[in-house]
């Protein structure tokens, strides 16, 4: 049963690396999070049926939107199938745009692991309306993030290269002045990169695997993950940065990280933020990983109190 504090979600992500079918894992699993729907970019048969297999694995039936399927390519890493195994192809989805204009409300977070394409098509669809929209992606740098909270290889910066923005700039430009958008969040890279699922974290979550079904698979697919890689990059440890589970926890306690509210903005295939007031825009400026651990683990097995 969910506490009272649970949130509507509708997870709109990608198949490419393992980030955003471990978030569905996570979203599937955690007590505070009613999943609504999921949509896939693009949205490929392959990528369905691993939907449909995630689904089927906490016995759930959630509407599933595609975006522009496509048939040349699958679409899905090999890390799916080393991890999950091979899971057959399905067609059980609907259009994405229209889905999410029939499923988002005010009362809903719409969070994106994907260039945010099917959130265009929701608004070209009609008068799309949603609470919050938790994006993962964006850039805060110099003079929105204090020198001392700066990463390393960000230092000094005021804009960089941000994957899913870059791969939908009309789509998040809209948005951003969208008006039937609530409130807008950017979990962004400069806080990202900061967070890395290594061997470390593998050892201190090992004794939470029988928690629950999402605990479990999300061990196993990361632990499959961690074997396939080097020992070690650059002189750090290996590991995969933990991008959309961390925007994940950030949509479900927004707590747990430090937001300003800014002006995005492109410059030279580039994206920044400079801070504003009046944009109902915010972006992570750093987070308090304690707390981001007691979300990421706050997962019920079935029949839990």
């Amino acid at each position: 049963p969910m506490d009272d504090r649970h949130i509507d979600i509708v997870w709109d992500m990608e198949t490419k690396d393992p980030d955003d079918f471990l978030t569905l894992l996570l979203l599937l699993g955690h007590p505070r999070v009613r999943l609504k729907a999921v949509t896939i970019t693009p949205g490929t048969p392959e990528q369905i049926g691993l939907v449909r297999w995630a689904l089927d694995q906490f016995g759930r039936d959630v509407p599933v939107g595609a975006g522009h399927p496509k048939t040349s390519n699958t679409c899905v890493s090999q890390w799916h199938v080393d991890a999950y195994g091979s899971v057959p192809s399905s067609t059980d989805a609907v259009h994405a745009g229209p889905l999410l204009l029939s499923l988002c409300d005010r009362g809903t977070t719409l969070l994106t692991g994907a260039p945010p394409k099917n959130l265009g098509a929701a608004m070209n669809a009609g008068d799309f309306t949603v609470g919050r929209w938790v994006a993962q992606g964006g850039f805060a740098g110099e003079g929105v993030v204090p020198r001392d909270r700066q990463l390393a290889k960000f230092a000094g910066r005021e804009t960089c290269p941000t994957y899913n923005l870059n791969h939908a700039v009309k789509p998040v430009v809209r948005a951003l002045e969208h008006p039937g958008i609530g409130v807008r969040r950017f979990v962004s890279k400069n806080v990202c990169h900061g967070i890395v699922y290594d061997a470390a974290l593998h050892a201190e979550l090992a004794p939470l695997q029988s928690r629950s079904r999402s605990m479990e698979l999300i061990w196993h697919g990361m632990a499959v993950f961690l074997e396939q890689g080097p020992e070690r990059v650059d002189g750090a440890p290996f590991g995969k940065m933990f991008h959309d589970p961390f925007a994940a926890c950030c949509a479900i306690e927004v707590s747990i990280a430090t937001w300003a509210q800014v002006e995005l903005f492109r410059s030279k295939g580039e994206w920044g933020s400079l801070p504003a007031s009046w944009t109902n825009t915010w972006i992570t400026t750093g987070y308090d990983h304690e707390r981001f651990l007691e979300v990421l683990t706050m997962i019920e097995g079935e029949g839990s109190p």
